[in-house]
């Protein structure tokens, strides 16, 4: 951040957060202790860390806390909707642990604010609302995807194991149309014990992918119509779905977040990074980052490369100047941050014309 924060705020309040409880510890500008404490994690801590911060952090502040997004996304919520100015401390340096193996919270939370000090840049704090709202319906779309997936492999093995009978009789054909002739399967008394057993299982299980599919396929026209109310030209943009577009909008939060497209690239592990030796020069792809986020772009690169007439060419020239296709992910990361910049700053604009 420039500049830094010692030169914007009088105290930084540090976080350690974890499920029952939170540390928080007060600094000063230039690193000084001033007072820690602790409070659950309930709506009465929450009060109890506000005294304290108007105790004994009068001034400019700044609450730098960990797991914005999880242990602390309770906690972020509140200081946010009173004001205060918050900023999110990932992956924090801890201190050199004691030679006995223990660790204090207490102490925990001092690095945090401290690591706030030394950082040049910081990132804001994941929004919520709409952009939360996605982030649980991918992930609840997930999990059915793979539970149906999971349930499939079940019902394969089921009917390859099946009566001869039974096997032959649902064997063959697509997958789908498995799924709903077993869902439709019935037993007669005639049957033996294990027939009426086997097709019990099957229709179980057919019915079980089959519900799984239509929860996914609700989770995903939900996710649509927020993904097209939140920024309807991702869209547009080739290659791009809605599962790929809600994901590109969950990592990159708000326009106030990643601070430009090389950032957004870096958090997406799609950064080519200096792996120079001597006099050998070169670079490497980054394995770091949010690997959801370049699994989308991967996603999209690989449909561009089968169905995009530029994407093509630029991969061929790559490919001839000695470069994989995969470094068009870079080239993508940039035009998605681009537009996705582009929306939020003409809705701000929109809002205060207005």
């Amino acid at each position: 951040m420039t500049p830094m924060l010692a030169d914007k705020v009088d105290f930084v309040i540090g976080v350690d957060t974890h499920r029952d409880s939170h540390t928080a510890a007060i600094i000063t500008a230039t690193g000084g202790l001033v007072e820690r404490f602790t409070v659950a994690t309930d709506a009465f801590g929450f009060r109890k860390l506000d005294t304290f911060a108007a105790t004994h952090a009068t001034g400019r502040r700044v609450w730098a806390s960990e797991g914005t997004g999880s242990f602390g996304a309770g906690l972020t919520t509140h200081l946010l909707d009173r004001g205060e100015w918050v900023v999110e401390i990932d992956h924090p340096k801890r201190r050199h642990p004691r030679r006995d193996g223990a660790k204090s919270d207490d102490l925990d939370a001092v690095p945090a604010a401290r690591e706030a000090l030394t950082r040049e840049h910081l990132a804001a704090a994941r929004a919520r609302g709409d952009r939360e709202a996605m982030r649980v319906l991918l992930t609840a779309r997930e999990g059915a995807t793979l539970a149906r997936t999971k349930a499939i492999g079940q019902l394969k093995a089921m009917i390859v194991n099946a009566p001869q009978s039974l096997r032959d009789q649902l064997r063959r054909g697509t997958t789908d149309e498995q799924l709903n002739r077993c869902a439709r399967l019935r037993t007669l008394p005639s049957h033996s014990v294990e027939h009426r057993a086997t097709v019990r299982a099957i229709r179980a299980t057919a019915r079980r992918a089959l519900m799984l599919e239509a929860e996914a396929a609700e989770h995903q026209t939900e996710l649509e119509r927020l993904v097209a109310a939140a920024c309807p030209q991702l869209l547009d943009r080739p290659g791009t779905g809605v599962i790929t577009a809600a994901q590109f909008l969950i990592s990159w939060s708000h326009r106030a977040r990643v601070r430009n497209e090389a950032a957004f690239a870096a958090l997406a592990g799609a950064a080519p990074i200096p792996a120079s030796s001597d006099a050998t020069l070169r670079h490497r792809l980054n394995r770091a980052g949010d690997r959801q986020l370049n699994r989308a772009l991967h996603t999209v690169a690989l449909t561009r490369l089968r169905f995009e007439p530029t994407t093509k060419t630029s991969a061929a020239r790559r490919t001839a100047e000695g470069k994989t296709p995969r470094d068009s992910k870079r080239a993508i990361a940039r035009e998605i941050y681009r537009v996705m910049q582009a929306h939020a700053h003409s809705i701000a604009t929109t809002e205060t014309e207005a």
